[in-house]
């Protein structure tokens, strides 16, 4: 039985998926704080996507429990989803309409009173830094300014909760630094949860109060970044080697949005 803080606002126990035979999450057990950046980190196939499918209700656990935001995930999930943000690894943003537009019809899908939608976007596009931007079509945005728009569009509702899956996926190192540091912001300004799958040990580091390793869709360690690196019992450890010891794998990483798009669906398929 998991045994979890009565402030948590998500909580696993012995959660499982299987697909006949494979089973990609194994007895899952966790718990996060309100206002805690949780990270997810594993190779691919370790079931860090499966999970965040369960999470937000798009797929049904096998056996086990979860509950997100005080709602069981399989008898409340209408209140799950209103209780959260979901950005998924594949791009959301319509390319072919303007930033404010694509935050439009997000407002119109989380009934979002139209008197207030305006202003709602209008402080959705400055939290994230695309002002200048919210008229012109996404399809001219950069790889950093298509995320930072889907977390805008995730965040319309002012969830308790927010899902990132791979959110810097297939960006330069300029553009994710942006993006962190507007997750960060989020953390901060709001005091939204955030749970974040990466494959970026330096992203991990920075933004998690605490990360969980999944290896073959078991949670094979859990904790602070820096209690991980310091049970290895060197100085000069990384969370990459934290990463190795615990997976016995390597650390393997990989624009606009066709590139991002692109970037994006090979990680969808690996995992």
């Amino acid at each position: 039985m998991a045994v979890a803080p009565a402030s948590s606002v998500l909580v696993t126990d012995a959660l499982t998926r299987r697909f006949g035979n494979f089973t990609a999450v194994d007895g899952l057990s966790l718990s996060v704080t309100p206002g805690e950046v949780f990270g997810l980190i594993g190779p691919n196939g370790a079931g860090k996507t499966t999970t965040i499918k369960m999470l937000t209700t798009l797929l049904p656990p096998s056996s086990g429990r979860a509950t997100v935001a005080g709602y069981d995930v399989v008898h409340q999930a209408t209140e799950v989803r209103r209780s959260i943000g979901y950005v998924p690894q594949l791009i959301s943003a319509d390319a072919q309409v303007t930033g404010f537009e694509n935050l439009w019809v997000f407002a119109g899908l989380y009934q979002i009173p139209r008197a207030e939608r305006r202003e709602r976007i209008r402080e959705a596009l400055d939290f994230m830094g695309l002002t200048a931007v919210g008229n012109e079509l996404v399809r001219n945005y950069s790889g950093g300014m298509i995320r930072r728009l889907e977390i805008a569009q995730a965040l319309m509702h002012r969830p308790r909760i927010l899902f990132l899956d791979e959110p810097t996926v297939g960006l330069d190192p300029l553009a994710r630094d942006a993006v962190w540091d507007q997750i960060e912001r989020l953390r901060e300004h709001y005091g939204t949860s955030i749970v974040v799958t990466t494959h970026y040990m330096e992203e991990a580091d920075r933004l998690c109060q605490r990360v969980g390793v999944l290896h073959r869709g078991h949670l094979v360690a859990l904790g602070p970044p820096a209690a991980l690196k310091e049970s290895l019992g060197r100085p000069d450890a990384t969370l990459e080697d934290v990463f190795a010891k615990y997976t016995g794998e390597e650390v393997e990483l990989s624009g606009g949005y066709r590139e991002a798009g692109r970037t994006r669906r090979v990680a969808v398929r690996l995992e």
